[in-house]
């Protein structure tokens, strides 16, 4: 059995959306994509220290993964290493070594993945699969890096929370611009 975990940036207001780059997604009318930027070097070192310096496979949305892709060496890090899963409706040009497309029900395809052994399943940004992700119960952990910014409209992580969950702080941290990160567990 194998938990799946959320890995996602957001702002004080809990918006996700577009944190990189100010191209990356302007749906919605959003104009504020890079809102992490200042933060990013920091960042990126705590998150490689605490969420991917052990072997994991990634879950990704078919957007995400088409970004991720385009800014991934071929081989040598631990995300371009680590079996993808994408829930896409085309699986066509998933050419990323290691990926493997999601079709159908994927609620019952992401069941039997946990179900089977291996290491823990991240899910890297992807809005849309995280919603139905999280109405569908299969999170087993968020992480969460909350940056001390406030954007206000846009896609948040909790958008269509619609059952009380209780989760379980097992670990935090910050960096020194303040961004606070904590990983939650489902409690039992």
């Amino acid at each position: 059995m194998r938990d799946l975990a959320i890995l996602t940036f957001q702002t004080l207001d809990g918006v996700m959306q577009a944190p990189k780059l100010p191209e990356e997604d302007f749906s919605g009318g959003f104009q504020h994509g890079g809102w992490a930027d200042p933060y990013w070097d920091e960042v990126m070192a705590l998150v490689g220290r605490t969420a991917m310096a052990t072997p994991y496979d990634a879950l990704f949305g078919r957007k995400t993964y088409d970004l991720f892709a385009v800014h991934q060496p071929a081989s040598g890090t631990p995300l371009s290493d680590a079996r993808k899963y994408v829930a896409t409706s085309d699986p066509s040009g998933l050419t990323w070594q290691n990926t493997v497309p999601l079709t159908g029900d994927l609620a019952t395809a992401i069941a039997k993945i946990k179900q089977n052994d291996g290491p823990l399943i991240q899910v890297h940004g992807s809005w849309q699969l995280i919603q139905f992700l999280l109405a569908h119960d299969l999170v087993d952990e968020l992480r969460l890096w909350t940056f001390p910014v406030i954007v206000g409209a846009g896609k948040r992580v909790f958008a269509n929370a619609d059952k009380a969950r209780a989760f379980q702080l097992v670990k935090s941290d910050s960096t020194s611009s303040g961004v606070v990160m904590g990983f939650y567990r489902r409690a039992p």
